[in-house]
């Protein structure tokens, strides 16, 4: 109890110092997108599976354009991603506006990172509860060992280790390792950072079913 009181504590107190910090960063970031791509808001907002496998909306800064074919269908990823939107993506600039997650308890700094539904059925309803029994966050053991993952089933390893692992040296390990992962700009791409499913890893439909992808 008086560690989830100290990480609480650290989410707030971080999340203050880091908005001020980069408040001018995100308003030239959303100017730019603002620029570069005038027809979309410059946030990208969806559900995602959150704290005890509930619902919530995830803010970040729009990446891609909202390109369309003739038929009025979104273009693929690998189209609407810009070179402006590979560099905000590179620099993790994108990941900013999730201090508003942040402030209202919905994320952590650190924790295994929101998925969308579709993505949390690669574990089985019993993994899946673990992996939600702590709060979702920005960055964490995943993510910072993105690059050595070829399947979602090997990023939903390093989740349910961080949560049967999890301590605040934990967390302060992952931490330094995120700074110097930003630091180096060496972001993985989408490739590594979020491989496509494959239908065969499938455990499960009973859970995350019940929360519509955006």
């Amino acid at each position: 109890m008086i560690r989830k009181i100290i990480k609480r504590l650290f989410d707030f107190i971080f999340a203050i110092v880091i908005g001020i910090i980069a408040i001018p960063i995100i308003l030239v970031t959303m100017a730019i997108i603002k620029i570069a791509s005038p027809d979309g808001s410059v946030l990208f907002k969806q559900t995602r599976v959150g704290y005890k496998c509930k619902p919530f909306t995830i803010y970040k800064l729009r990446t891609m354009t909202n390109e369309k074919d003739c038929d009025g269908n979104l273009l693929s990823d690998e189209k609407r991603l810009k070179k402006w939107g590979k560099v905000i993506r590179k620099l993790s600039i994108d990941e900013l506006s999730q201090i508003l997650n942040i402030f209202t308890g919905q994320m952590s700094w650190i924790g295994p990172r929101p998925l969308l539904p579709r993505e949390m059925l690669v574990m089985t309803e019993d993994e899946q509860r673990e992996r939600q029994s702590v709060i979702p966050g920005i960055t964490g053991w995943e993510a910072v060992n993105e690059d050595k993952s070829e399947s979602r089933r090997e990023m939903a390893e390093f989740d349910l280790y961080y949560v049967r692992n999890w301590s605040i040296g934990f967390d302060v390990k992952i931490f330094f390792l995120t700074v110097k992962k930003i630091l180096r700009a060496d972001r993985p791409d989408d490739v590594h950072r979020a491989p496509k499913l494959n239908d065969k890893e499938f455990r499960t439909t009973e859970i995350a079913e019940g929360i519509q992808d955006e």
